[in-house]
Order: C-alpha cells, then structure tokens, then sequence
C-alpha cells in the first residue's frame, strides 16, 4: 500500500523524488514576512550542511501558499537571489509553489502573477504538503 501512495505523490512531484535518500524533509511556509522566508531558506542550508557533513543524502522540498508565496513571486520576491543560488547549487532541493493560491492572486489583480522559473506549481500546497508526508517527509515549519 506504502508504495501506492508514493507512487500516486509521484505523479504530482515537482521533480524526481530522490528514492534512496536516507532523509526527506518537507519544509512549510505560509508567511510572507521576510525573516521567515529568510529562516526557512537558513533552515533548508543548514539541514543539507549537517547530512553532507555525514555523507547521508538528504531531499528536500520547499512548499509555499498563502502569504508566504511572495517567495515565489518574480520582480517581488525578497528572498529570490538566495532562491535561485540555492536552486542552482542543491538538485536535490525543490520549490513548490501552491496552484490555489496562485489563482486566487490572479484573479485578484486582474492579471497572471509571474513566477520565478525555480517554483514548480502543485495544485494545493496543503495537500502537497500531506503528500510528502505520507511518502515519509519530515514535516518543518519555521
């Protein structure tokens, strides 16, 4: 049964999920307060500096809805250098970006809301979120 529902979250993963990793960490942020987004970031470096240092691997997932989808947001996001820097240096390492949230955001300014190209839109952050927790993520939350 396991294998049905990583199977299933598969098929709606951003990206490859890295199957032999010995830790998976699903990260949440619904906040848009930068010093969030910056400590989620810190959280996210810090988690893959101390598996590196024991030369475990480590897959990590970044979701983002509600308020805390700024992060995403290209021309607006205050954390998008470190976004795209950590994008560039971490392939195990991916940004999902809530679909909800991001239709509501359009619709309320008449108009698409860009995002950067380092998010990946799931349908629903929350239930991504459930997701990667039924396939064996770690749940933070900073």
């Amino acid at each position: 049964m396991r294998h049905l529902v990583l199977a299933a979250a598969m098929a709606f993963a951003p990206v490859a999920v890295l199957a032999d990793a010995a830790h998976k960490i699903a990260v949440h942020v619904n906040n848009g307060d930068p010093k969030v987004l910056n400590m989620a970031l810190n959280n996210v470096q810090n988690v893959k500096a101390y598996y590196d240092a024991k030369g475990e691997e480590v897959e990590i997932e970044l979701v983002a809805y509600g308020p805390g989808l700024v992060m995403f947001i290209d021309g607006k996001s205050p954390v998008a250098d470190r976004v795209k820097t950590m994008s560039l240096e971490n392939e195990h390492l991916s940004f999902s970006a809530c679909g909800n949230t991001l239709q509501k955001m359009s619709k309320k300014l008449g108009k698409d809301v860009p995002l950067m190209s380092e998010a990946s839109v799931v349908p629903s952050g929350v239930v991504r979120l459930i997701e990667l927790q039924e396939s064996g993520y770690s749940y933070v939350r900073p």
